[in-house]
């Protein structure tokens, strides 16, 4: 069930962007908020080592609006998983699209399967015009299901696929990255469901704009050892996920993780960027869990 509401999430937001041009988004924010005005526009006393974000699908029993405002009062300066047409709201909110979505097919009809990269070359040329013209940064992929591929031949046809956007990428600046699932509980048989060959990805693309997202939650269940792991890979690294193991739920004392001790080991390699809270929460007060685990993060 939460793997589906995910997946309705992103057929919603790519139902609502698709027939979407690139010239009146470009209009749209001819002038983009950049990060050190949301920084301005959130006041917070927080350590400052932790660039706070959460995941909208995590909190769609409120309004973006809401969410917007509520996270503001928790000192969190940006919202994942936003297509274009909710970014005017995050512009009206003064709120940052850390992570933008809208160009994939899929979870599971990826880049690994060259059958979709004609469709996917066109979804990402377009959204990448749109991310740059909003002033945003990052833009989510996924590598797809393996349906029987084996993983060098994914490897490869992935490597090939991305090749293609980036370039415009790179002149744009911005940023792919591909993200990180479990093949054990949530997404049986993704393809890239390991840091090893997330990583083997980024060494065959060799461009500075493809990084993986690593979900801390997703690595926790295939592998572990994340400390290690995220230190040893921080240089292909572009984003962070959160979430309690077992169970996608809170990050607090009910779960198996540490927070603190990985926030700092991320905050020791020099990592800049976002940090965002991907769980479901099962408190009452859904926000109260959200600003612990803010409180729990901001190390």
């Amino acid at each position: 069930m939460k793997n589906e509401n995910r997946r309705s999430a992103i057929k919603n937001i790519l139902a609502g962007t698709a027939a979407m041009a690139i010239t009146p988004i470009s209009q749209t924010f001819a002038k983009a908020n950049d990060f050190s005005t949301v920084l301005e526009n959130t006041n917070m006393n927080l350590k400052g080592n932790i660039n706070h974000a959460v995941c909208r699908w995590c909190f769609n029993d409120l309004t973006l609006e809401q969410l917007c405002i509520e996270a503001k009062k928790m000192g969190i300066t940006g919202i994942d998983l936003i297509g274009p047409k909710e970014w005017p709201i995050l512009k009206q909110q003064g709120l940052f699209s850390s992570m933008c979505n809208g160009a994939e097919i899929s979870l599971v009809k990826g880049w690994n399967d060259p059958q979709y990269h004609t469709t996917l070359i066109k979804n990402y040329t377009e959204h990448i015009e749109l991310v740059a013209a909003a002033g945003y940064k990052n833009l989510i992929c996924f590598s797809g299901n393996k349906n029987g591929m084996d993983n060098e031949t994914g490897l490869k046809n992935a490597a090939d696929g991305l090749k293609k956007i980036m370039s415009l990428a790179e002149k744009k600046g911005v940023i792919i990255q591909m993200e990180l699932f479990n093949s054990k509980v949530d997404h049986k048989d993704y393809m890239c469901d390991s840091t090893a060959w997330g990583v083997e990805l980024c060494k065959k693309i060799g461009s500075p704009n493809f990084k993986l997202l690593y979900d801390i939650y997703h690595m926790q269940i295939n592998e572990g050892d994340v400390i290690r792991t995220l230190t040893s890979n921080h240089e292909f690294i572009g984003h962070y996920h959160t979430a309690g193991v077992p169970g996608r739920h809170e990050i607090d004392e009910s779960q198996e993780l540490f927070y603190p001790a990985i926030m700092k080991a991320i905050v020791a390699t020099g990592y800049k960027g976002y940090v965002a809270q991907e769980f479901i929460p099962v408190a009452k007060d859904k926000l109260a869990s959200l600003k612990k685990a803010i409180d729990i993060c901001d190390i």
